[in-house]
């Protein structure tokens, strides 16, 4: 998806969740938040991916809202987990701010639920069975 938004001319960011968490944490601590949030919100596409896989603070928490805040309605986000989305408000943290979080997440969104293997494990099966010649 990401890839057809870039064919399309359209700006594209794409970071992992717990590296956007600790360079907001970072930006926080030296005066480059704001800079920082603004150039999020001006992206077209947000790709977080491998989302809930660690535990929130206070800070990420309303960074991450704030973030959310500036896309909703306006660009687009794109998240990736293996966490189900039932499970996502607990990995978030504190209730209210989970809430005003995924509220304006998933407000209008839409939801792939993917099966089968990894692609990563597909493709070491496809490396391996190069070297096997």
């Amino acid at each position: 998806m990401a890839n057809q938004a870039c064919r399309q001319s359209l700006s594209v960011r794409y970071l992992r969740t717990s590296r956007l968490l600790e360079s907001l944490s970072i930006a926080d601590g030296d005066g480059r938040f704001a800079k920082l949030t603004q150039q999020l919100a001006k992206t077209d596409l947000l790709v977080l991916d491998d989302w809930g896989l660690e535990k929130m603070t206070l800070s990420q928490r309303n960074a991450l809202l704030e973030i959310m805040e500036d896309h909703h309605g306006l660009r687009s986000t794109l998240i990736t987990s293996q966490l189900p989305v039932g499970q996502w408000h607990k990995a978030i943290g504190d209730a209210t701010l989970a809430d005003a979080i995924l509220d304006r997440l998933l407000h209008n969104s839409h939801k792939l639920n993917l099966k089968g293997e990894s692609m990563r494990k597909a493709m070491s099966k496809m490396g391996q069975s190069d070297h096997a010649e």
